[in-house]
């Protein structure tokens, strides 16, 4: 028999037991599909994180206290705005050094309240961070020295406690304090899950003042090149750890905060891909399944076909046809399927979906590899048949 003949005939069975094959499709359309959306939202979850990092700025080094590890409860911090001045002899410009001291206050205007994350930061943010003010403008060297009460809000602040009142000039109370408005952050959104349109900066003078504290909790470097930024990491923890004896510092880089949430989305989307496979697995058993169900019904047509000259391999290649087909069709309407919802979930929710090419590809590799594997069994199984015997079967 051959091949072309094969195909037409396994697809004359599909076809005369329509409702059947589609019902065994479905666990593969529904792996293929699961399979397919959780890898593009997996993907998108990475692009996502990368533009966020990489929104922060260029060639920046974070300075923190202890061991920086993701999920970690922070070190108590020894560091002072005196570190300022080293780490910015380190560097060779004290202007790309910056501070930030956090605590989460009550902002209110009157009767509006919102709830805050204030930062208290040096006049050097904008030369490390790229964060620009819409309107106004933002803390000088001598609000930081002079302890000024004045603060930079974001857009949701500004929006939430002053509405349609244009803020700049007018007063705000931040945890029982009048700061008066200098200016309103462009909106920028969020940024690891943190809004950041619901910050406000305020001098970290100030703000040590207003918490109660004389640290600050972290420094951020802008290396003057991509090249210098790994050379000075070393340098920065090395000054560091000469000042404060037996003390432990990290210096992380976006290319290594990059890389750990890489391994980690990676990680998730490989599980989660995984679990969804099973329904590949679940729906190859089905299709195993129906197949010896349908050798069974056929056994006279096998044994009809035998006697008039077919041969063992053609009915063996008839029936894996069958198999092979009903996955690669429930492959091909899970690919679909699995696209389609990755664009809608892209365009209906904040979480971007990125299809990536390979998936889809795999997708299809994967359910036509379930067919053959699936179909080897029955297809043997009616290949084997004696003719005679199979006639007899009523």
């Amino acid at each position: 028999m051959k091949v072309t003949e094969a195909f037409r005939v396994a697809l004359d069975a599909l076809r005369a037991n329509r409702l059947r094959s589609a019902l065994t499709m479905l666990g593969v359309i529904i792996g293929v599909a699961a399979v397919v959306i959780l890898v593009a939202i997996g993907n998108g979850a990475k692009r996502e994180v990368e533009a966020q990092v990489e929104g922060l700025g260029s060639n920046i080094i974070i300075v923190v206290p202890g061991k920086f590890e993701f999920g970690s409860a922070p070190s108590v911090s020894r560091l002072t705005l005196a570190d300022v001045d080293l780490l910015g002899r380190v560097v060779g410009d004290r202007r790309r050094v910056a501070v930030t001291i956090a605590s989460g206050e009550t902002v209110s205007v009157g009767s509006r309240k919102v709830f805050a994350t204030v930062n208290g930061v040096n006049e050097n943010v904008p030369n490390v961070f790229d964060r620009a003010v819409a309107r106004g403008e933002y803390l000088t060297g001598t609000d930081v020295d002079t302890r000024r009460r004045v603060a930079v809000l974001g857009s949701s602040v500004a929006r939430d406690v002053f509405g349609d009142v244009d803020p700049l000039g007018r007063q705000v109370s931040i945890a029982g304090v009048r700061f008066r408005v200098i200016g309103v952050f462009v909106r920028v959104g969020s940024t690891f899950g943190v809004d950041r349109d619901s910050e406000v900066h305020i001098p970290v003078t100030a703000a040590q003042r207003l918490f109660g504290v004389d640290r600050i909790d972290g420094l951020a470097v802008k290396a003057p090149t991509a090249d210098d930024v790994e050379p000075l990491q070393k340098r920065l923890v090395s000054a560091l750890q000469d000042k404060y004896t037996g003390e432990e510092f990290s210096a992380v880089t976006q290319t290594q905060i990059l890389g750990t949430i890489g391994r980690i989305l990676g990680l998730l989307t490989l599980v989660l891909s995984a679990i969804a496979a099973i329904s590949l697995l679940v729906g190859g058993v089905g299709v195993s399944n129906i197949m010896l169900v349908s050798v069974r019904e056929r056994t006279r047509e096998i044994g009809l076909r035998k006697a008039l000259g077919a041969r063992s391999r053609d009915i063996l290649l008839q029936f894996l046809i069958e198999a092979v087909l009903l996955c690669v069709v429930g492959g091909l309407i899970g690919i679909g399927l699995g696209v389609g919802s990755s664009l809608l979930v892209s365009a209906v929710s904040p979480l971007p979906a990125v299809v990536a090419w390979w998936s889809p590809a795999l997708a299809f590799g994967v359910s036509a590899a379930v067919g053959i594997f699936f179909g080897v069994a029955p297809a043997r199984r009616a290949g084997r048949l004696d003719p005679v015997v199979a006639l007899r079967t009523e």
